[in-house]
């Protein structure tokens, strides 16, 4: 099995480049891992002492960060490597100032492997939530490495619990220590033979909370709320602002809405806006307008939707009707808003606890859209009482990364 798993990582790097030359994305994973060896041979030097961190994309970064940054307060010479699967993540923190040297992670055969842990020789190895490359971990184990799974989740559907999955979970033996989110996945990593297991819980919730502690003021946002209630409609799709926009054309006008669309193309935003009927201005087009007079802000920008959230009176975060699901909901949760989003939320442990905890409403056609939001902006005392469950949820699930960091030494 271990030959077929080399030999299909052959194979997909192969036709990886074959595709790269129709796909901008996969060009991106192609070409960016072209220079990785020769940047870790320049920034890398053999008495240089280093920590890596392995993320798969974005929201993997985003859930290991806490971590990160306390390793490097413990660790203030060693040296801080972090690496992406993803370009969505890779693309969007390469220029991140926690870790001195953050590159792609090249694809897992023997000699990449063997080669990448030769030039980072890492004093410790973390992988965020999933992703186990097992040439990474053989070579890990042999160097008797100490490695960490930090706010892992382990589900029936992977390998490791399959009959035919004994060399994936043979390559789980190269960790030291599991730190898990809840104690099902403890329950299942321990069915199959790994004692060395301790539930910590999710670091988004420490990654959150310290949101609460920056800077969140943005004057434009101030300006366009102007002091009404405002709804903040982040990285929605278009199945989701299909139903939005039949609400928004009929709201009252004492209503405002901010939009944040996960993809922001000039041609999506057009559309987008020609739908609306009410007064829009867009975050390109903002400069010497009052926008105190319109009713929709569409933010055709990245980066600034964590605080825009903090100007929220409720929040719809988008993602729900499509796979894998919904997108961050533990962002405006840190606000104390509440939250609405669409049906797919199965495979998300804190929008499945949101919901039953009644924080956060899951609805699926727009007559439930329209009964949660009229019921929400009607009623303070509703509003009152899901805005304290949101922020109570984040307070009450702080606190993994103080786990992990009494565990690793």
């Amino acid at each position: 099995m271990l030959f077929l798993y080399n030999l299909t990582i052959y194979i997909a790097g192969f036709f990886l480049k074959i595709i790269a030359l129709f796909s901008p994305k996969i060009k991106l994973f192609v070409e960016g891992r072209k220079n990785v060896f020769s940047v870790l041979e320049e920034k890398i030097k053999a008495n240089d002492k280093t920590i890596w961190f392995h993320s798969a994309s974005l929201g993997e970064y985003e859930q290991g960060l806490p971590v990160v940054e306390k390793i490097k307060e413990k660790y203030p010479s060693h040296k801080i490597i972090v690496t992406f699967f993803s370009p969505s993540g890779y693309e969007v923190r390469k220029n991140n100032t926690v870790a001195d040297v953050t590159i792609y992670l090249p694809l897992d055969t023997k000699s990449n492997a063997k080669r990448f842990l030769k030039l980072v020789h890492p004093e410790f190895a973390f992988f965020i939530k999933y992703e186990f490359w097992l040439n990474y971990l053989k070579e890990l184990e042999k160097s008797k490495t100490p490695t960490y799974l930090i706010s892992g989740i382990f589900r029936d559907s992977q390998m490791f619990f399959k009959w035919y999955g004994g060399f994936y979970r043979k390559a789980l033996n190269a960790f030291t220590y599991f730190f898990v989110q809840n104690e099902s996945s403890k329950q299942k990593i321990e069915a199959i033979g790994f004692k060395n297991v301790i539930v910590s819980g999710d670091t988004r919730f420490d990654r959150v909370n310290a949101i609460l502690e920056r800077d969140n003021t943005l004057d434009y946002v101030e300006n366009f709320k102007n002091n009404q209630l405002t709804i903040v409609i982040g990285s929605s799709w278009p199945k989701d602002e299909a139903l939005l926009i039949e609400y928004i054309n009929q709201a009252p006008e004492n209503v405002k809405f901010i939009i944040a669309p996960h993809n922001i193309k000039t041609e999506q935003i057009a559309n987008l806006k020609s739908q609306i009927k009410k007064s829009i201005v867009l975050f390109s087009e903002k400069e010497n307008k009052d926008l105190s007079n319109y009713n929709v802000f569409i933010i055709d920008t990245i980066g600034i939707l964590t605080k825009i959230y903090s100007y929220g009176t409720i929040a719809y975060v988008g993602g729900g009707f499509g796979n894998p699901g919904i997108h961050n909901i533990l962002e405006p949760a840190t606000f104390g808003i509440p939250i609405v989003i669409g049906p797919n939320y199965s495979n998300f442990a804190e929008a499945v606890s949101l919901v039953e905890l009644g924080g956060c409403i899951s609805i699926t056609n727009f007559l439930e859209l329209k009964e949660i939001l009229d019921r929400l902006i009607n009623d303070p005392k509703l509003l009152t009482e899901k805005s304290h469950i949101c922020k109570s949820f984040i307070q009450n699930n702080k606190g993994a990364t103080n786990t992990i960091m009494k565990t690793v030494s």
